[in-house]
């Protein structure tokens, strides 16, 4: 994904322009088989299709599609891709025993205006050869994707600056509300919140529905725009993603919004809330 060598551009610069962290650039993950990475592909499009599914109703699919593994490897590979089932509750990313969990504040909130609140989760991004893994942050009221970021790892990294981006053009919400993975728990993006004065707010076991706004992104993102391509680099997939965020973001309707697109539910409450 990173050229180090035989280019014109820093390191610095292509990190940038790929919206990755540069930290990441210098780790090198646990190396998977061909068939190993084939078989990641093939149960993150199950689970995006069925996110109800835990891995024995994966193991017992793969079938289907010409794979073959057991529950066992099939949860340990779930699990190192970032994937648990709805039902079993929000764990994007590993829990960190040592870290502090934040209250859930959303318990009957109306959430009615932009930046009042702001959500944040992770997924698997397919690459030929490999994997990567993208964060996004989200408005809730409105739908908008903020900002996001791809990284090789799980590092906290790039969470944290999806997140300072988001702040930098967007100003601050009055709640940051995501899962108890590590990434969310972790001194980094904590410290983040706290200096910009931002209320946290942690999801509970069982309260998968309070991402699922999130969660919709991603199957729509993967079903109208990765899974129809092989994406071969770094570079592609950025392009891909920018394209579809973008199209999201500006062109797509919602129903919840009135049919109105992510950026107009945006943007015509910012400027209800300033002509008040």
């Amino acid at each position: 994904m990173i050229r180090k060598e035989n280019t014109g551009l820093s390191l610095t610069r292509q990190c940038k322009l790929l919206k990755i962290s540069r930290s990441s650039i210098y780790y090198t993950p646990v190396g998977f088989d061909p068939a190993t990475i084939d078989l990641m592909h093939e149960i993150d499009r199950i689970f995006t299709k069925y996110p109800f599914f835990g891995s024995r109703q994966i193991a017992a699919y793969l079938p289907q599609s010409g794979f073959s593994a057991g529950r066992h490897r099939v949860r340990r590979l779930m699990a190192s891709m970032g994937l648990q089932a709805i039902y079993k509750g929000p764990n994007t990313s590993k829990k960190h025993p040592q870290h502090k969990i934040w209250p859930y504040l959303l318990r009957k909130l109306a959430i009615t205006r932009p930046n009042q609140v702001w959500c944040s989760d992770i997924t698997y991004i397919p690459v030929k050869n490999g994997f990567l893994y993208l964060v996004a942050i989200m408005d809730w009221a409105t739908r908008k994707v903020l900002s996001w970021r791809l990284s090789n790892t799980l590092d906290a990294s790039f969470c944290v600056e999806a997140l300072e981006e988001a702040i930098a053009k967007y100003g601050t919400p009055e709640i940051m509300n995501t899962d108890q993975g590590s990434q969310y728990t972790g001194t980094d993006w904590i410290t983040t919140l706290t200096k910009a004065e931002i209320k946290i707010s942690m999801d509970g076991r069982g309260r998968y529905l309070d991402n699922i706004f999130i969660e919709r992104l991603w199957r729509s993102l993967k079903q109208e725009a990765v899974y129809l391509h092989e994406i071969t680099n770094g570079f592609q997939a950025k392009r891909i993603i920018d394209g579809w965020i973008g199209f999201y973001n500006t062109e797509r309707p919602h129903t919840a919004l009135d049919k109105r697109t992510p950026d107009a539910a945006y943007f015509e409450q910012a400027e209800i809330r300033k002509a008040a």
